[in-house]
């Protein structure tokens, strides 16, 4: 590569990161990571903002007093929900791996070892960090529906489906900890009552 080519490389990217306004998407596209461009309604850029969404949500769980692993493990899944997001903006491309899965899944198996048995279904609610854990789980079933629809005109990797389901499991126990932790059980669903 030459050195101008080189120049005019690092200035795109430069340019990608620090020009906000573009107009570019003004007609109703936008870029993709590979460059091409696609229509800003379509499934895939529709997925891409739910995984956005999801991460922005999980980002205000992070403002909420928290104990120390649970705040490491939300920072990893930020971490990992852009890995998320480059793989979504790369048609073809899989960069989600089983090792995130499985880190899940181990977290999910740590946090919920304490946990008082569930018999019951709980409503979400609590404690504000409870309250917020369970907006960010149906964000991140919303966002797994996305990767569906999108998955099934257009195939996504297992373990990017895999990671979004994983995810809100690891989000409804975490709503049940932090409840724990703020001095507070379980907020328990009661069939019929305020039926008349």
């Amino acid at each position: 590569m030459s050195d101008n080519q080189n120049n005019t490389e690092t200035e795109r990217k430069g340019n990608r990161l620090s020009k906000i306004v573009t107009r570019t998407g003004d007609a109703g596209t936008t870029g993709l990571g590979d460059g091409s461009r696609t229509a800003k309604d379509s499934l895939r850029i529709d997925a891409i903002g739910e995984v956005d969404e999801l991460n922005s949500s999980i980002g205000l769980l992070l403002c909420e007093e928290l104990p120390d692993r649970v705040r490491a493990a939300l920072l990893d899944i930020q971490h990992a929900l852009f890995d998320l997001g480059g793989e979504l903006c790369l048609p073809g491309m899989a960069i989600m791996k089983d090792a995130q899965v499985a880190r899940l899944e181990e977290l999910a198996d740590e946090f919920n070892a304490d946990l008082p048995m569930l018999k019951e279904f709980i409503l979400p609610g609590g404690t504000r960090p409870a309250a917020v854990a369970h907006l960010c789980r149906t964000v991140c079933r919303r966002a797994e529906r996305s990767m569906v629809r999108l998955n099934n005109a257009e195939p996504l990797s297992d373990a990017a489906r895999r990671y979004v389901n994983r995810l809100s499991d690891l989000l409804f126990i975490l709503g049940r900890l932090l409840n724990r932790a703020g001095g507070r059980g379980d907020v328990l669903w009661q069939k019929g009552k305020n039926a008349a």
